[in-house]
């Protein structure tokens, strides 16, 4: 939560907290405890039972992948999310990122720093041109409430919008549906927006690499296991398409040995550690909503 004030929380009762917790630290710091708040933390059936005064779980997320819910409703604990609160965050993010692979933003900036575009005879430099967005199509994997947001600000730009449906119902009647091999192939840009399921995990490898077209980007602020880092990295270097941007990944944080940091050709990837969901904002109304859940009880 970084500096976000807790405050609110603290209101309602005795708040102690844990900057980081191995499985074994967890289970002692649980034992007392009648609510206990987390993220990544696993919360195990052992965790559970290692809580006899537990009556309230709160995921500091949106997301309750790390919570084994059946033990929960065993015991009769309610778990309780806050959903919503980082749709905002996450969609700039997304179109930071776009617009960055798009703009070839890195490269211009270093152009003006380095000093050659003051050493140049001439008043600007084409020898990268950017790409527009507008009339180009955006496929959207996961149309949730941000992939939702995410293509109310693509058709902004002029972007036709399509998406796959994750859960396998087409509840969005004002976008075509694709298949995820068509919705690959015709897209130009593709940004990732699911939970990490049985029908997610490992949905993009290398077969669904292989559709794009070499112009396109692939974008992920879902969750990490829904694409192949290895082939995404393999696509890369053989310039199979013109660039990726990640935000979260299959281990985190990303091991230093991670094929995405040994590509042929890193100037196509844009990374951010997992911070989409972050910003100042979106860490104040988490607080706010977890603390809400709290003040309803159980």
């Amino acid at each position: 939560m970084g500096d976000t004030s807790l405050a609110m929380i603290e209101e309602l009762g005795e708040l102690t907290c844990y900057a980081t917790s191995t499985a074994e630290e967890a289970l002692e710091r649980v034992k007392d405890a009648e609510v206990i708040i987390i993220n990544k933390v696993k919360v195990t059936r052992e965790l559970i039972d290692a809580a006899p005064n537990l009556h309230l779980i709160c995921e500091a997320a949106t997301g309750v992948n790390n919570i084994d819910l059946d033990a929960a409703a065993e015991k009769g604990i309610p778990v309780r999310n806050v959903a919503g609160y980082s749709t905002d965050a996450v969609v700039q993010e997304t179109f930071m990122h776009l617009l960055s692979l798009a703009g070839n933003a890195p490269y211009f900036d270093e152009t003006v720093k380095s000093g050659a575009y003051s050493a140049s005879p001439i008043f600007t430099d084409v020898t990268k041109p950017f790409v527009e967005l507008a009339g180009k199509t955006m496929g959207i994997i996961g149309m949730g409430n941000i992939g939702t947001k995410v293509a109310q600000v693509a058709e902004a730009f002029g972007m036709k919008v399509v998406y796959f449906s994750t859960s396998g119902t087409s509840h969005c009647d004002k976008y075509p549906s694709l298949s995820i091999e068509d919705l690959m192939s015709e897209s130009d840009v593709i940004s990732i927006h699911a939970p990490l399921n049985e029908r997610t995990n490992g949905l993009i490898g290398a077969n669904e690499l292989a559709y794009m077209k070499k112009s396109a980007f692939i974008l992920n602020m879902g969750r990490g296991g829904i694409v192949d880092e290895k082939a995404l990295a393999d696509a890369i270097s053989s310039e199979r398409i013109a660039g990726a941007a990640l935000d979260v990944f299959c281990k985190e944080p990303l091991p230093a040995d991670s094929p995405l940091l040994h590509t042929a050709h890193p100037e196509r990837l844009r990374f951010t550690p997992h911070t989409a969901w972050a910003s100042a904002e979106a860490r104040r109304r988490l607080a706010d909503g977890i603390a809400e859940n709290i003040r309803k009880g159980w």
